[in-house]
């Protein structure tokens, strides 16, 4: 008992006796510094007396897929940034293979009584991925936030960048270039943003009249090697245009193309998507479509916060409109 009131007070900056007024319900402790009390004791692992327990803690779970995709570590700030300063403490969850798992971290998360939950590319985009976890949740009608766009019926508040936009302005730029053997790089066939992309690639190229064959289409794991791995099919098919679903991915392309003895742009062009960190200083400078990350994370805490307060929100999937940023890894489709 000492030493949890000595690491709760030295947590917030307070003396050990003001933390035990709140762990005793006593008076004489303002509101605002009970509230960073009960969060400490919640940070540090603590359990809470059990009359405190019903109580949400001020702790808001952020679960990640991963962090290698500079995507996600921006996206991560910009959430983190909004929600300290509407006086909630984020707690990141991040996935790694053979470690703890997405329905773990919300078991965890529930534990803690957090106030809400915010997940960024999870196993809701996957339609083959398990989902009970997220059933849990609606359970307990905890505050939850879907980012990205998630498969049907699961009934969460969902923020995405609109993919099928996207695959339109990526086919249609090098399209304008001259390329008519144009490539798909996406995620699983099972991912819900990369059926989206390809859907939309493909109404895009049916109405150029340049249909895209399946062997032009590959499907890769989220990851540089994966994607160098799955271009270099593309490559053989005889490709001079790929739309890549992520930025790592692009760079998974431009790597098989050169490591085939092909320049880029020269022979090969290559879209991102994403417009991640670095992606401008890269050799080329990658062409890709910029999601907006900064208005959507603001929605996503709107949304968030408008559900701890109690108030109802639209369940309804809300779509941001991408922009194609053009740099140096797109050029003119050989002759």
């Amino acid at each position: 008992m000492t030493r949890r009131l000595a690491d709760v007070a030295k947590k917030v900056g307070v003396s050990e006796a003001t933390v035990s007024r709140v762990l005793n319900e006593k008076p004489g402790v303002s509101e605002g510094t009970r509230q960073r009390i009960l969060t400490a004791l919640d940070v540090l692992g603590y359990e809470r007396p059990t009359k405190l327990r019903g109580e949400r803690a001020r702790l808001v779970g952020l679960v990640l897929p991963e962090l290698q995709n500079p995507i996600f570590p921006a996206f991560a700030e910009i959430v983190c940034s909004a929600l300290a300063q509407q006086g909630y403490t984020p707690v990141l969850c991040t996935q790694t293979a053979g470690g703890v798992t997405e329905a773990d971290y919300v078991d965890l998360l529930l534990q803690q009584q957090v106030s809400g939950v915010v997940f960024a590319g999870g196993l809701y985009t996957q339609a083959d991925a398990p989902h009970d976890h997220y059933r849990r949740l609606t359970a307990r009608k905890l505050p939850t936030v879907l980012v990205n766009a998630p498969i049907d019926g699961l009934g969460f508040a969902t923020v995405s960048c609109d993919d099928a936009s996207a695959a339109e302005q990526a086919f249609q730029h090098l399209a304008s270039l001259g390329h008519v053997r144009i490539g798909l790089l996406l995620g699983p066939p099972d991912h819900v943003p990369s059926r989206r992309k390809l859907a939309a690639a493909l109404r895009a190229a049916q109405a150029a009249g340049m249909p895209i064959p399946p062997e032009r289409i590959a499907h890769s794991l989220y990851s540089l090697e994966a994607a160098q791995a799955s271009t270099t099919r593309l490559l053989r098919a005889g490709v001079t245009g790929i739309v890549a679903a992520s930025d790592p991915m692009a760079l998974g392309a431009i790597r098989a193309v050169r490591r085939a003895g092909l320049s880029v742009p020269g022979d090969v062009s290559v879209i991102g998507f994403d417009d991640s960190a670095l992606m401008s200083s890269i050799d080329p400078p990658l062409t890709t479509v910029r999601q907006p990350i900064d208005a959507m994370g603001r929605l996503v805490i709107e949304l968030l916060t408008a559900q701890i307060a109690g108030n109802a929100v639209a369940h309804d999937e809300m779509l941001f409109e991408p922009e194609l940023v053009v740099r140096a890894s797109t050029g003119a489709a050989p002759a």
